[in-house]
């Protein structure tokens, strides 16, 4: 295969928002991703072949001498640890000198992956100057280089303490280090200590049981699990028990989740979590920072929090096709915040569709939620061909319970359409909920059903649901319904909000549903 080598410094991995904790002092390696200059190689960039980080990767020349040289900065002299991400789809291992500034320090052999969308990574420690360094792979056989997706350079030397790495071809029996990884995630979860930084690189980790979190980090310390510099990590629980579980089972509460959490202070970013009896499970959770996760396909709902859970932050959540065959439907939501109590929890950013109960469901918990700019569609369904199926199909529903509490959740500026039932519903709740600049459209029930509330509901729209609105007792102004009249949107192409996220994990800014007439109410992305 041929390689073009150009290279761009993709930069550290994100931190979390201003307003968290500040990330543990170490952060991820230097990723220098080949498709973007300045590098000198001969070939093409290709993006043909799938698992490639960035817009592609580099196929070299099938030639000696046929080199890739990627340019490096270190910000001082020293040791670093390079990891160079590579697919080879032959049986042949490609064999290549690795010179740094000009001088042979390696020989380094690239085996056969299987397949060239089977990417792999070798890694090398070597000697950087302080300022720019020249990285060469020079192949030594006629077959030339792998095809390279990108080389990751961590400066400075050993590793911090507080940093472990796992893999899903390291070992447990070893060290964590990047260099030579974990196996399991548990493995990185036991060692873990406040402070500490699970770093996950890319793959799909399927434990035979679920990832537990019961230790605690501190507020100033947290233990964070992340994905490696944005490699896609997929947690998939179909090995574990109860999923799903026989129809009018009870999971034990300690086989709930594929990741289940009990302590606090944890900070989870960018990882998928599928087929889990349950997604995530927190129970007595508090201080947690649930951050850029897709949770789908789950056997429960895709993230669920229960008991004395205070303080949580869910940002920019994409939850959907979840469900629960063993209650026909009844229960799997999107996000659920339930049975229990705490204050102090938002959920901002998220995304919840296609669930076989509801969006977002805040059934008999007491302590007031705040939810911001969210969206929830398509709820409610039976997709799976459930027998006897119970799922309700509201967007955000926001309380109920026997009897029913009075609590004071909070949503402004979201969106709920094309649910089976309610957009928005206070459920029975009889409390102050607030609601502003919320659109509902083309639900199946009622846009904003209040009747149970004595709610503040200010500038929502609601367009072409079965009922527009029953606020009951509630007060507010500026709504649809007050105003009168016919609304049209601007746009009802909802590609955009439902399509990639923005670099930074928000909604991207679109058109959809806002009014035609470009009156000031309503949702806005």
């Amino acid at each position: 295969m041929r390689l073009t080598a150009v290279l761009a410094c993709a930069g550290l991995v994100a931190g979390c928002y201003a307003a968290l904790s500040p990330s543990p002092a170490y952060a991820a390696p230097i990723r220098y991703e080949a498709e973007a200059s300045p590098a000198v190689c001969t070939g093409v960039i290709e993006s043909n072949w799938a698992g490639y980080s960035g817009t592609g990767f580099c196929n070299a020349d099938n030639a000696a001498g046929a080199h890739a040289q990627f340019t490096v900065n270190a910000s001082a002299a020293g040791t670093a640890t390079l990891g160079i991400r590579f697919a080879n789809g032959t049986a042949t291992s490609r064999p290549a000198g690795l010179i740094v500034n000009g001088s042979t320090v390696q020989s380094l052999s690239f085996e056969g992956t299987g397949a060239w969308s089977a990417w792999a990574t070798r890694t090398a420690t070597v000697q950087l100057k302080a300022g720019s360094n020249t990285v060469r792979l020079d192949p030594t056989g006629s077959a030339g280089l792998p095809n390279l997706d990108h080389l990751d350079v961590e400066a400075g030397g050993r590793q911090p303490a507080t940093a472990l790495y796992v893999a899903t071809n390291g070992d447990d029996t070893g060290p964590g280090t990047l260099a030579a990884p974990l196996r399991t995630i548990q493995r990185a979860v036991d060692l873990a200590q406040p402070g500490y930084t699970i770093f996950i690189r890319g793959g799909t980790y399927a434990p035979g049981t679920n990832i537990q979190l019961v230790k605690n980090g501190t507020p100033g310390q947290p233990i964070t699990m992340t994905a490696y510099n944005r490699e896609r990590v997929v947690i998939d629980g179909e090995n574990m028990p109860y999923t799903p579980g026989a129809v009018g089972s009870s999971i034990p509460r300690a086989e709930r989740g594929a990741v289940h959490i009990e302590g606090d202070h944890w900070r989870l970013i960018g990882l998928e979590i599928v087929h889990g009896p349950y997604g995530i499970f927190g129970l007595d959770a508090s201080g947690n920072v649930f951050d850029r996760l897709v949770t789908r396909d789950n056997y429960e709902s895709g993230l669920h929090l229960q008991g004395a859970s205070s303080d949580n932050q869910i940002i920019n959540l994409d939850s959907y096709g979840n469900r629960d065959p063993r209650k026909n439907g009844e229960s799997a939501d999107g996000v659920a915040i339930k049975e229990g109590s705490g204050g102090g929890n938002v959920i901002r950013g998220a995304r919840l569709w296609n669930n076989s109960d509801d969006g977002l469901d805040f059934w008999m918990f007491l302590g007031a939620v705040t939810v911001e700019s969210s969206v929830a569609w398509g709820n409610g369904f039976n997709r799976w061909n459930l027998p006897g199926y119970t799922g309700d199909g509201n967007g955000f529903k926001l309380g109920g319970g026997d009897p029913d509490p009075a609590v004071a959740h909070v949503v402004r500026n979201s969106i709920a359409y094309d649910n089976a039932v309610d957009g928005f519903t206070d459920n029975g709740n009889p409390g102050r909920l607030v609601t502003d600049r919320g659109t509902a459209w083309r639900n199946g029930g009622t846009g904003f059903d209040y009747a149970d509330s004595v709610s503040v509901l200010t500038k929502n729209l609601s367009v072409a649901n079965q009922t527009q609105a029953a606020p009951g007792s509630s007060s507010g102004s500026g709504n649809s319904w007050d105003l009168g009249g016919t609304w049209t949107f601007t746009s009802t192409d909802a590609s955009t909000i439902t399509g990639p996220r923005t670099a930074d994990g928000s909604i991207p800014s679109s058109a959809f549903l806002r009014p035609s007439n470009g009156a000031d109410l309503g949702a806005r992305f």
